[in-house]
Formats: structure tokens, sequence, C-alpha cells
């Protein structure tokens, strides 16, 4: 079972195409959606209407959040706490499912691994880093976060690529678009919610924590977590 968490603030519309997305494209009815959205947030009324369009297939998760990475690691210990779930995706607001099946293509990839992460072409970063992903609950689950806790936004996508790449447990699907409309390829306005975790200081300071969490090796010790999860589970 997969549920995918989609953080977001401030963009309901953009939650609902999200939402449209995965209804058009999903391939197993267990497929689901978690909007986390910070319990602050005026639109939040309107997040709640979104969920109702689909109601088989999303809610609303509120969060203390603040930032994406507060707002994701909330939703996903709530979500692995179900043992039913044995996968969390990650989809920005600005991720959109294209490829019909995409789902049934990242849990396939998953058994294969054992565990790890996949992820598929977002037609801007392609291999490069996963801006959108599925991984294992069980990593999740022994970790206590989905993304590194001392992160806000940035290099979250670095640190799933480069702890897998330790595991050996990263799959990259070429044929799996996930289209990530972003403003910076010319597929979305800059909004105050772009610049706010674009900003330089949060750059500077997401950087500062990734480049430490790979000199003190902890992103190795995460990658041989996977690694083991992926023996555990026989592959």
């Amino acid at each position: 079972m997969l549920t995918v968490i989609v953080p977001s603030r401030g963009r309901p519309q953009a939650a609902l195409e999200v939402v449209d997305a995965v209804a058009e494209t999903r391939q197993i009815d267990t497929t689901t959606v978690v909007i986390a959205v910070d319990d602050n947030d005026p639109m939040l009324g309107h997040y709640r209407e979104v969920a109702k369009v689909h109601p088989d297939i999303a809610r609303v998760e509120t969060v203390t959040g603040g930032w994406m990475v507060a707002a994701l690691n909330e939703a996903a210990r709530s979500v692995v706490s179900d043992r039913d779930v044995t996968a969390v995706g990650f989809f920005g607001d600005d991720h959109r499912p294209r490829t019909p099946g995409w789902d049934a293509s990242y849990l396939s990839a998953l058994n294969r691994m054992g565990a790890g992460i996949v992820y598929g072409d977002d037609l801007l970063q392609h291999e490069f880093v996963p801006t959108q992903c599925a991984m294992s609950a069980e990593i999740i689950r022994r970790l206590g976060w989905m993304a590194h806790p001392g992160l806000k936004h940035m290099y979250v996508d670095t640190l799933w690529r480069d702890m897998a790449d330790v595991a050996g447990k990263r799959a990259y699907l070429p044929d799996v678009i996930v289209e990530h409309l972003h403003y910076i390829n010319g597929k979305a306005q800059e909004d105050e919610h772009y610049r706010r975790v674009n900003a330089q200081s949060v750059f500077a300071d997401d950087e500062r924590v990734f480049r430490a969490l790979h000199s003190s090796g902890q992103i190795k010790r995460m990658g041989a977590l996977i690694a083991q999860l992926a023996r555990e589970a026989g592959k």
C-alpha cells in the first residue's frame, strides 16, 4: 500500500490538481494522498474541500509544520503508524504524475530492492536527484523521519539520493513521468511561497546541515540501515 504525502501551504488549487492527477493515473485502488497542511494556514478550509472531491483518495492532515520538512515528517510518522502502509511517497504540490500506473511501477521497484528509494523523471532534474519519490515505509519507521529534521526545505532530494546510493538501493525509472511544474523551468509563477523556501538564507542553512551529515558519517549510517532492511527482506 502506497500513500503519497503532499506538503502544501496557501495553494489548495495546486493540491487539487495533484489529487486529480493521482485519480487519473493510479493503477492500484489503495494508492492514496495525504495533504499535509499547517494548522495555521488561512486556506485550510479550502484544502478540506479539496479532499472532498476525491474522498476515496485524499485526506488532509493538519500539522504544526512551518517548513516543508517538518510538515512532511509529521505526516509521515502518522502515515507509517498504519502497518498496512508499505511505501510512502513525496510529491510537492507542483508535481503531477503523468504516466498511468506510476504507483504500480514504484511499488514493483521497491519490492525488487527489498528496501530503497524509487523515483521517475520529473522533466527537470531527471535522474540527478529525486525531487519526488517513494520509499519503503520501514525506513521511516526505523529512522523516525522521512526527510532529515535538521533541514527546512533544500537538499532533501540530494540526501535521499546519497543515502540510497550508499545502500545500492536507488531506482530511477525514466519511463515514469512525474512532472515538476516549477518556476525555474517556466511551468509555474514564482510566488511568495517559492520565494520563502528558496531564500538564500534557507539554502545556506540547509547546505551546512547537509555537508555536516556527510562529514560526520551519518549519511553512510542511513544507507547502511537501508541495506540492512533489504537484507531482512531477503534481497
